[in-house]
Protein backbone atom coordinates (compact mmCIF):
# COMPACT_ATOMS: atom_id res chain seq x y z
CA UNK A 1 0.00 0.00 0.00
CA UNK A 2 2.87 2.15 -0.06
CA UNK A 3 3.48 2.62 3.49
CA UNK A 4 5.91 1.22 6.40
CA UNK A 5 6.38 3.33 9.12
CA UNK A 6 2.75 4.48 10.84
CA UNK A 7 2.34 6.49 14.43
CA UNK A 8 -0.94 6.68 16.25
CA UNK A 9 -1.05 10.23 18.14
CA UNK A 10 -3.19 10.39 21.05
CA UNK A 11 -2.12 12.04 24.14
CA UNK A 12 -5.29 12.48 25.88
CA UNK A 13 -6.07 10.65 28.93
CA UNK A 14 -6.45 6.61 29.82
CA UNK A 15 -9.86 6.11 28.14
CA UNK A 16 -9.63 7.85 24.97
CA UNK A 17 -5.70 5.93 24.45
CA UNK A 18 -7.67 2.63 25.35
CA UNK A 19 -10.58 3.52 22.46
CA UNK A 20 -7.23 4.21 19.79
CA UNK A 21 -6.02 0.52 20.00
CA UNK A 22 -8.79 -0.50 18.21
CA UNK A 23 -7.04 1.37 15.32
CA UNK A 24 -3.86 -0.42 16.20
CA UNK A 25 -6.07 -3.55 15.87
CA UNK A 26 -6.97 -2.65 12.06
CA UNK A 27 -4.33 -1.97 11.19
CA UNK A 28 -2.73 -4.94 12.19
CA UNK A 29 -5.70 -7.16 10.44
CA UNK A 30 -4.88 -5.29 7.27
CA UNK A 31 -1.15 -5.26 7.07
CA UNK A 32 0.27 -7.84 9.40
CA UNK A 33 4.10 -7.03 9.54
CA UNK A 34 4.09 -5.45 6.67
CA UNK A 35 3.00 -1.74 8.48
CA UNK A 36 5.64 -0.99 11.72
CA UNK A 37 3.07 0.92 13.92
CA UNK A 38 4.57 3.35 16.80
CA UNK A 39 2.58 4.98 19.61
CA UNK A 40 2.78 8.45 20.89
CA UNK A 41 1.16 8.99 24.27
CA UNK A 42 1.02 11.40 27.39
CA UNK A 43 3.53 10.24 29.81
CA UNK A 44 1.64 8.52 32.68
CA UNK A 45 -0.80 6.08 30.65
CA UNK A 46 2.47 4.29 29.27
CA UNK A 47 1.65 1.36 31.35
CA UNK A 48 -1.81 0.46 29.18
CA UNK A 49 0.91 -0.83 26.16
CA UNK A 50 3.78 -2.13 28.18
CA UNK A 51 5.13 -4.75 25.57
CA UNK A 52 2.11 -4.29 23.35
CA UNK A 53 2.33 -7.60 20.55
CA UNK A 54 1.69 -5.09 17.53
CA UNK A 55 3.16 -1.86 18.69
CA UNK A 56 7.15 -1.34 17.66
CA UNK A 57 7.92 1.87 19.79
CA UNK A 58 6.19 3.32 22.10
CA UNK A 59 6.86 7.52 22.24
CA UNK A 60 6.19 9.12 26.09
CA UNK A 61 5.55 12.94 26.01
CA UNK A 62 5.85 14.22 29.64
CA UNK A 63 2.84 17.18 29.56
CA UNK A 64 3.35 18.11 32.90
CA UNK A 65 7.38 19.19 33.49
CA UNK A 66 8.91 21.34 30.47
CA UNK A 67 6.22 20.52 28.06
CA UNK A 68 7.20 22.52 25.17
CA UNK A 69 10.80 21.45 25.78
CA UNK A 70 9.59 18.00 25.89
CA UNK A 71 8.00 19.07 22.93
CA UNK A 72 11.05 19.92 21.00
CA UNK A 73 12.90 17.25 21.44
CA UNK A 74 9.83 14.70 20.67
CA UNK A 75 9.60 16.47 17.20
CA UNK A 76 12.90 16.65 16.80
CA UNK A 77 13.27 12.85 17.20
CA UNK A 78 9.69 11.90 15.36
CA UNK A 79 11.27 13.51 11.94
CA UNK A 80 14.53 11.59 12.17
CA UNK A 81 12.00 8.44 11.88
CA UNK A 82 10.71 9.39 8.85
CA UNK A 83 7.18 8.64 9.14
CA UNK A 84 5.27 7.46 6.11
CA UNK A 85 2.00 8.09 7.89
CA UNK A 86 1.15 9.82 11.20
CA UNK A 87 -2.90 9.37 12.53
CA UNK A 88 -3.50 12.40 14.74
CA UNK A 89 -6.65 11.40 16.85
CA UNK A 90 -6.11 14.13 19.79
CA UNK A 91 -8.47 16.75 18.23
CA UNK A 92 -5.99 19.69 20.22
CA UNK A 93 -3.53 21.94 18.78
CA UNK A 94 -0.32 20.70 20.75
CA UNK A 95 -1.42 17.22 19.09
CA UNK A 96 -1.97 18.76 15.55
CA UNK A 97 1.76 20.83 15.32
CA UNK A 98 3.77 17.28 16.86
CA UNK A 99 1.29 15.71 13.49
CA UNK A 100 2.53 18.82 11.16
CA UNK A 101 6.22 18.83 12.04
CA UNK A 102 6.66 15.00 12.60
CA UNK A 103 8.14 15.78 8.94
CA UNK A 104 5.65 12.63 8.09
CA UNK A 105 4.85 12.30 3.96
CA UNK A 106 0.63 12.06 4.82
CA UNK A 107 -1.13 13.08 7.91
CA UNK A 108 -4.53 11.88 9.14
CA UNK A 109 -6.86 14.03 11.30
CA UNK A 110 -9.98 15.20 12.57
CA UNK A 111 -11.32 18.89 10.99
CA UNK A 112 -11.75 20.30 14.62
CA UNK A 113 -7.66 20.11 14.93
CA UNK A 114 -6.80 23.81 15.01
CA UNK A 115 -3.89 22.66 12.60
CA UNK A 116 -5.82 20.18 10.67
CA UNK A 117 -5.24 22.76 7.25
CA UNK A 118 -2.12 20.99 7.18
CA UNK A 119 -3.10 17.80 7.21
CA UNK A 120 -3.57 15.60 4.18
CA UNK A 121 -6.85 13.72 4.93
CA UNK A 122 -9.24 15.35 7.64
CA UNK A 123 -12.33 13.95 8.94
CA UNK A 124 -15.43 15.05 11.10
CA UNK A 125 -15.98 14.23 14.33
CA UNK A 126 -19.97 13.23 14.75
CA UNK A 127 -21.07 13.70 18.58
CA UNK A 128 -24.25 13.55 20.49
CA UNK A 129 -25.90 11.24 17.57
CA UNK A 130 -25.10 7.77 18.91
CA UNK A 131 -21.62 7.51 16.34
CA UNK A 132 -19.18 5.70 18.91
CA UNK A 133 -15.66 6.49 19.16
CA UNK A 134 -14.08 3.81 17.60
CA UNK A 135 -16.45 4.45 14.49
CA UNK A 136 -15.47 8.04 14.69
CA UNK A 137 -11.24 7.01 14.68
CA UNK A 138 -12.16 4.56 11.84
CA UNK A 139 -12.60 6.97 9.84
CA UNK A 140 -8.85 8.24 10.21
CA UNK A 141 -7.72 5.04 8.66
CA UNK A 142 -10.88 4.14 6.53
CA UNK A 143 -9.00 5.18 3.20
CA UNK A 144 -5.77 2.43 4.27
CA UNK A 145 -8.47 -0.27 5.27
CA UNK A 146 -12.25 0.06 5.48
CA UNK A 147 -15.07 1.85 7.47
CA UNK A 148 -15.49 -1.21 9.77
CA UNK A 149 -13.69 -0.17 12.93
CA UNK A 150 -12.24 -3.10 14.73
CA UNK A 151 -12.35 -3.86 18.97
CA UNK A 152 -10.31 -1.84 21.37
CA UNK A 153 -7.78 -4.71 22.29
CA UNK A 154 -5.11 -4.64 25.75
CA UNK A 155 -2.59 -7.33 26.51
CA UNK A 156 -2.29 -8.13 30.20
CA UNK A 157 0.83 -10.07 30.94
CA UNK A 158 1.06 -13.68 32.88
CA UNK A 159 3.05 -10.82 35.84
CA UNK A 160 -0.53 -9.28 35.52
CA UNK A 161 -2.54 -12.15 36.14
CA UNK A 162 -0.35 -13.02 38.53
CA UNK A 163 -0.79 -9.85 40.14
CA UNK A 164 -4.72 -10.10 39.94
CA UNK A 165 -5.10 -13.61 41.08
CA UNK A 166 -3.93 -12.52 44.63
CA UNK A 167 -7.28 -11.06 45.47
CA UNK A 168 -9.34 -13.32 43.26
CA UNK A 169 -11.99 -15.49 45.23
CA UNK A 170 -14.77 -17.10 43.05
CA UNK A 171 -17.01 -15.87 42.16
CA UNK A 172 -16.08 -12.16 42.62
CA UNK A 173 -17.77 -9.20 41.56
CA UNK A 174 -15.51 -5.91 40.75
CA UNK A 175 -16.43 -2.33 41.74
CA UNK A 176 -14.96 0.76 40.31
CA UNK A 177 -16.81 3.32 41.96
CA UNK A 178 -14.63 6.49 41.38
CA UNK A 179 -14.99 9.06 38.54
CA UNK A 180 -12.76 12.45 37.98
CA UNK A 181 -16.23 14.46 37.78
CA UNK A 182 -18.87 14.33 40.42
CA UNK A 183 -21.57 14.34 38.40
CA UNK A 184 -20.07 11.33 36.49
CA UNK A 185 -20.08 8.89 39.72
CA UNK A 186 -22.58 7.20 41.23
CA UNK A 187 -23.11 8.33 44.63
CA UNK A 188 -21.53 6.79 47.67
CA UNK A 189 -25.10 5.97 48.86
CA UNK A 190 -25.94 4.53 45.59
CA UNK A 191 -23.39 2.55 45.34
CA UNK A 192 -23.31 0.93 49.22
CA UNK A 193 -27.34 0.15 48.64
CA UNK A 194 -25.84 -1.50 45.04
CA UNK A 195 -23.41 -3.73 47.36
CA UNK A 196 -25.50 -4.88 50.20
CA UNK A 197 -28.44 -6.26 47.34
CA UNK A 198 -25.41 -7.99 45.95
CA UNK A 199 -25.83 -12.07 46.83
CA UNK A 200 -23.65 -12.45 49.78
CA UNK A 201 -22.10 -15.51 48.21
CA UNK A 202 -20.09 -12.75 45.83
CA UNK A 203 -16.92 -11.57 47.18
CA UNK A 204 -17.07 -7.74 46.47
CA UNK A 205 -13.29 -6.06 45.16
CA UNK A 206 -13.40 -2.22 44.67
CA UNK A 207 -10.65 -1.19 42.71
CA UNK A 208 -9.08 2.02 41.33
CA UNK A 209 -6.07 4.16 42.07
CA UNK A 210 -4.01 5.09 44.81
CA UNK A 211 -6.38 8.43 44.77
CA UNK A 212 -9.36 6.23 45.25
CA UNK A 213 -8.41 4.52 48.27
CA UNK A 214 -10.22 6.73 50.66
CA UNK A 215 -13.46 6.19 48.80
CA UNK A 216 -13.15 2.85 48.59
CA UNK A 217 -12.61 3.00 52.39
CA UNK A 218 -15.51 4.94 53.02
CA UNK A 219 -18.05 2.28 51.42
CA UNK A 220 -16.20 -0.77 53.03
CA UNK A 221 -16.87 1.07 56.53
CA UNK A 222 -20.23 1.75 55.53
CA UNK A 223 -21.93 -1.84 54.11
CA UNK A 224 -23.15 -4.35 55.71
CA UNK A 225 -21.65 -7.24 54.31
CA UNK A 226 -17.54 -8.68 55.52
CA UNK A 227 -16.52 -10.08 51.99
CA UNK A 228 -15.70 -7.24 50.96
CA UNK A 229 -11.44 -6.10 50.01
CA UNK A 230 -10.84 -2.07 48.96
CA UNK A 231 -7.91 -2.96 46.04
CA UNK A 232 -7.44 0.55 44.98
CA UNK A 233 -3.98 1.25 44.43
CA UNK A 234 -2.76 -2.35 44.63
CA UNK A 235 -2.99 -3.00 40.88
CA UNK A 236 -1.87 -0.76 37.66
CA UNK A 237 -4.10 -0.52 34.71
CA UNK A 238 -3.08 -3.90 33.08
CA UNK A 239 -3.53 -6.11 36.29
CA UNK A 240 -6.80 -4.38 37.32
CA UNK A 241 -7.97 -5.12 33.50
CA UNK A 242 -6.90 -9.17 34.03
CA UNK A 243 -8.83 -8.38 37.53
CA UNK A 244 -12.19 -7.57 35.97
CA UNK A 245 -11.39 -10.15 33.26
CA UNK A 246 -12.23 -12.87 35.38
CA UNK A 247 -14.88 -10.99 37.47
CA UNK A 248 -18.61 -11.90 37.74
CA UNK A 249 -19.71 -8.47 36.99
CA UNK A 250 -17.85 -5.46 36.82
CA UNK A 251 -19.84 -2.34 38.18
CA UNK A 252 -18.44 1.05 36.61
CA UNK A 253 -19.03 4.78 35.95
CA UNK A 254 -18.65 6.32 33.13
CA UNK A 255 -15.01 6.51 33.09
CA UNK A 256 -11.49 4.76 32.40
CA UNK A 257 -12.70 1.06 34.04
CA UNK A 258 -15.79 1.11 31.48
CA UNK A 259 -13.02 1.41 28.92
CA UNK A 260 -10.50 -1.50 30.66
CA UNK A 261 -13.71 -4.15 30.66
CA UNK A 262 -14.17 -3.29 27.31
CA UNK A 263 -10.19 -3.94 25.57
CA UNK A 264 -10.40 -7.07 27.44
CA UNK A 265 -14.21 -8.20 26.77
CA UNK A 266 -14.93 -8.13 30.50
CA UNK A 267 -18.34 -8.46 31.53
CA UNK A 268 -19.45 -4.82 32.31
CA UNK A 269 -22.41 -2.84 33.33
CA UNK A 270 -22.23 1.16 33.49
CA UNK A 271 -24.06 3.58 35.30
CA UNK A 272 -24.49 6.97 33.03
CA UNK A 273 -25.48 9.63 35.34
CA UNK A 274 -24.93 13.42 33.52
CA UNK A 275 -23.77 11.86 30.62
CA UNK A 276 -25.36 10.17 27.95
CA UNK A 277 -24.43 6.61 25.97
CA UNK A 278 -25.77 9.10 22.59
CA UNK A 279 -21.73 11.00 23.33
CA UNK A 280 -20.40 7.23 21.65
CA UNK A 281 -18.41 6.38 24.99
CA UNK A 282 -20.26 3.11 25.57
CA UNK A 283 -19.21 -0.02 26.85
CA UNK A 284 -18.41 -2.32 23.71
CA UNK A 285 -17.81 -5.94 25.18
CA UNK A 286 -19.56 -8.77 24.62
CA UNK A 287 -21.70 -8.96 27.77
CA UNK A 288 -22.55 -5.24 28.77
CA UNK A 289 -25.41 -3.26 30.45
CA UNK A 290 -25.89 0.63 30.39
CA UNK A 291 -27.61 1.83 32.90
CA UNK A 292 -29.33 5.54 33.21
CA UNK A 293 -31.86 7.43 34.88
CA UNK A 294 -35.63 6.33 33.30
CA UNK A 295 -36.61 9.95 34.34
CA UNK A 296 -37.43 12.53 31.51
CA UNK A 297 -34.64 15.60 32.77
CA UNK A 298 -34.43 18.60 30.75
CA UNK A 299 -30.90 19.29 32.71
CA UNK A 300 -29.40 15.95 31.49
CA UNK A 301 -26.86 15.77 29.75
CA UNK A 302 -25.84 18.94 31.71
CA UNK A 303 -22.26 19.17 29.45
CA UNK A 304 -20.27 16.79 26.72
CA UNK A 305 -18.21 16.42 30.26
CA UNK A 306 -18.90 15.40 33.74
CA UNK A 307 -19.43 18.54 36.57
CA UNK A 308 -17.45 19.36 39.70
CA UNK A 309 -21.00 19.87 40.84
CA UNK A 310 -25.04 19.52 39.96
CA UNK A 311 -26.02 22.75 38.67
CA UNK A 312 -29.50 22.01 39.48
CA UNK A 313 -28.55 21.03 43.03
CA UNK A 314 -30.47 17.91 42.58
CA UNK A 315 -28.74 14.78 40.87
CA UNK A 316 -31.46 13.35 39.89
CA UNK A 317 -29.62 11.87 36.84
CA UNK A 318 -28.13 9.89 39.21
CA UNK A 319 -30.08 9.70 42.48
CA UNK A 320 -33.15 8.29 40.63
CA UNK A 321 -31.59 5.10 39.28
CA UNK A 322 -33.18 2.41 41.25
CA UNK A 323 -30.43 -0.21 42.66
CA UNK A 324 -32.80 -2.88 42.21
CA UNK A 325 -33.06 -2.70 38.66
CA UNK A 326 -29.39 -3.35 38.18
CA UNK A 327 -29.36 -6.08 40.67
CA UNK A 328 -31.82 -8.09 38.58
CA UNK A 329 -30.49 -7.28 35.25
CA UNK A 330 -27.36 -8.17 35.34
CA UNK A 331 -26.86 -10.51 37.81
CA UNK A 332 -29.53 -12.78 36.77
CA UNK A 333 -29.56 -12.44 32.88
CA UNK A 334 -27.72 -14.60 30.58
Amino acid sequence: MGFSKLLIIQTAFVGDVILSTALVEKIRQKFGNNMRIDFLLRKGNESLLENHPYIYRLWVWDKQKNKYFNMARLIYQLRHQKYDHVINVHRFATSGLLAVLSGAKEISGFVKNPFSVFFTHCFAHPFGDGTHEIERNQQLISYLTDSVPALPRLYPQEKHYQQAAAFQQSPYVCIAPASVWFTKQFPVSKWIELIDKIPDYFHILLIGGKQDWDLCENICRNVKRKNIENVAGKLNLLASAALMQGAVMNYVNDSAPMHLASAVNAPVCAVFCSTVPEFGYGPLSDKKFVIQTTEELPCRPCGVHGRRSCPQKHFRCANSIQVEKIIAQTLTEG
